[in-house]
């Protein structure tokens, strides 16, 4: 159901917006730009809404950042679980999460970047709030990451002398290491590279 919002411009001329559409507007020029690097009217121009509609909505711009943030990883989790349903072993679900983010990281869509890592980059040394969220996202990633490794231990398809802790830990710089590289236009054969000889360690 399309979430939207009603924003009342002038008395009795209330303006209708969906959204998640605007939602996801600020998610790329946020991921592309980062927090500091976006204006109040560079969100006008990118989101089509005054400085006054924006406000309204989302009390200011950190508010509708941390909105787009919530929208952010709301929708990588859901891709991520799409990805993994397909799959029936630990080491394919493994394969198939690290090729579904080789495959964010390349070319020109990789140029956008990812949210979370912005974001981290950026200001988890001065918001403490946003430092919480991102420390929570990623320590959910790692124990998602860990588990898939113990399943494929359990199903045998991954080695069970592995340390699942630490190969964890490992999957998750290759997935954010991938998505910065991406930043700089990283090519299809590089990235889809990375994830075979990461492969091969779990044989």
């Amino acid at each position: 159901m399309t979430n939207k919002t009603e924003i009342s411009i002038r008395p009795g001329r209330p303006r209708e917006f969906d959204t998640d559409a605007v939602l996801d507007k600020a998610i790329t020029r946020f991921s592309e730009y980062g927090y500091h690097g976006t204006s109040i009217s560079d969100l006008n121009a990118c989101l089509g809404l005054t400085s006054g509609s924006i406000y309204k909505a989302w009390g200011d711009k950190r508010g509708l950042f941390l909105a787009a943030l919530d929208r952010y990883m709301f929708l990588r989790g859901e891709a991520i679980a799409t990805c993994l349903a397909s799959q029936s072993s630990g080491r394919d679900k493994i394969e198939a999460l690290l090729t579904h983010y080789a495959w964010l990281s390349c070319e020109a869509a990789g140029r956008t970047g990812c949210l979370v890592i912005e974001t981290a980059v950026e200001l988890s040394l001065s918001d403490k709030e946003v430092a919480g969220l991102i420390a929570a996202q990623q320590a959910r990633r790692e124990t998602q990451l860990r588990r898939l490794i113990e399943e494929g231990q359990l199903d045998g398809s991954v080695r069970r002398e592995l340390n699942a802790t630490a190969i964890a830990k490992l999957l998750m710089v290759l997935q954010q290491g991938m998505r910065v590289l991406g930043k700089t236009g990283a090519d299809t054969e590089g990235m889809q590279g990375m994830v075979f000889e990461l492969m091969r360690l779990l044989e």
